[in-house]
């Protein structure tokens, strides 16, 4: 079949979760032998499609390198939503964390949220809100981490109405408050493993 112009050729890659990421996996792509195009978290757009070939050396590599190239559409469609998330909470600057959720996914995947919420919780054993609130949840330990913020300008800067919600939530999911955690050095999780 012949290759119609301006045909965006398109792999879900999963666990990219940051701007290293994205630099690796253009690198592993392209040491393939694959024309990159462009590369976003969770995504990569390529020149022309790849043959079998290229396919499966790419992804050995990505393996290599701790990334996975997703092949069904369900997975992609978890991929997606996922990295939506991880864009929208860690690297969308300083936005006050307050954007409907539902409209989001829905006007950036262009799918219904009802259908993207039940495909998640099927596959993935939680709701969609609760992986959102545990990614939010990894922001406030960075920022508690870095130690430059109030809790009142961390609670704002994630979402959180006040420092009494977010001091809620942060103990109900993590069996200690955000004073504690800053007080132990508290740890945190790699965020493609968190859910």
């Amino acid at each position: 079949m012949p290759e119609l112009p301006g045909t965006l050729h398109l792999l879900t890659i999963r666990n990219m979760v940051c701007d290293r990421c994205r630099a690796a996996v253009n690198r592993v792509l392209t040491h393939a032998g694959l024309a990159v195009n462009h590369v976003d978290l969770g995504e990569v757009e390529l020149e022309r499609a790849p043959d079998a070939a290229q396919l499966d050396a790419a992804r050995i590599a990505l393996q290599a390198e701790g990334f996975e190239l997703v092949d069904d559409h369900e997975a992609a469609t978890i991929n997606r939503i996922k990295t939506a998330i991880v864009q929208l909470v860690h690297h969308q600057g300083d936005a006050d964390g307050r954007v409907k959720l539902s409209e989001y996914l829905s006007g950036l995947l262009h799918k219904e949220y009802s259908g993207l919420s039940a495909l998640f919780s099927q596959v993935e054993g939680i709701t969609i809100e609760h992986y959102f609130m545990l990614q939010r949840l990894e922001r406030v330990k960075e920022l508690i981490r870095y130690g430059e913020l109030t809790m009142s300008e961390i609670a704002h800067r994630t979402g959180f109405s006040s420092v009494a919600h977010l001091s809620a939530q942060f103990k109900k999911l993590t069996g200690m408050t955000p004073t504690a955690f800053r007080a132990m050095g508290g740890g945190r999780l790699p965020l493609d493993r968190v859910g």
